[in-house]
Order: C-alpha cells, then sequence, then structure tokens
C-alpha cells in the first residue's frame, strides 16, 4: 500500500495538531505506527495500533499523544496534544502487513511538525 501524511505544521507549545495517514488500499489488516525523526537524531517509534486496535506509545508521548484508525477511511490519525518543542520533527506515517508470508514495509513521505513561539 502506499501512504500519505498530511496535518503537520507550526503550532506553539502547549498546542494541538492532528496528522492523517491514508493508505491507497484496505488497512483492515495492517498494523500501523508513527515515526518521528528530528533534526540531526534518528527516527524514532512513537506510536502504534495493530489491526486488532490495541495501543502503544514511547513514554515521552504517553498521555498526550493517541493514535487511531478508521479502516472504513484507510485512515491512521495521530492527535498530538500538549505540545513541546522537543515534539518537532518530521512524522511518517509506516505500516507492516503480510501477503503469502511475505512481510512489506511500506513509509510515507513524511510531514515536518513545528513547535515553536
Amino acid at each position: 500500500v502506499q501512504l500519505v501524511e498530511s496535518g503537520g505544521g507550526l503550532v506553539q507549545p502547549g498546542g494541538s495538531l492532528r496528522l492523517s495517514c491514508t493508505a491507497s488500499g484496505s488497512i483492515d489488516s495492517i498494523n500501523l505506527n508513527w515515526y518521528r525523526q528530528p533534526p540531526g537524531k534518528e527516527r524514532e517509534l512513537v506510536a502504534g495500533i495493530r489491526a486488532t486496535g490495541s495501543t502503544n506509545y514511547a513514554d515521552s508521548v504517553r498521555g498526550r499523544f493517541t493514535i487511531s484508525r478508521d479502516n472504513a477511511q484507510n485512515t491512521v490519525y495521530l492527535q498530538m496534544n500538549s505540545l513541546i518543542p522537543e515534539d518537532t520533527a518530521v512524522y511518517y506515517c509506516n505500516a507492516v502487513y503480510y501477503y503469502n508470508l511475505v512481510r512489506y514495509v511500506s513509509w510515507g513521505q513524511g510531514t515536518q511538525v513545528t513547535v515553536s513561539l
């Protein structure tokens, strides 16, 4: 599947943003994740949601970010609240799925989130 992110932008500390990632096909059986890459740092897992609906979060965002999915819209969301400057990064959507026992990984193009006054 191909993934397209949207919703990034510039926001003040304490503000909120909602990122969206829409897939080109059905996401019913796909595990979906949000990663981010801060300037000069490695890419890191932010949150994940399995096909079953179970979720996991990085310690740094737990309680502030919420990942959710709408299978009917083939879309996964990342609601980000109480943003801090350390959340500044390029955010990437990631899909992991299996087809004929072969594991596939897809990435979106990324969307910039900047938290600053």
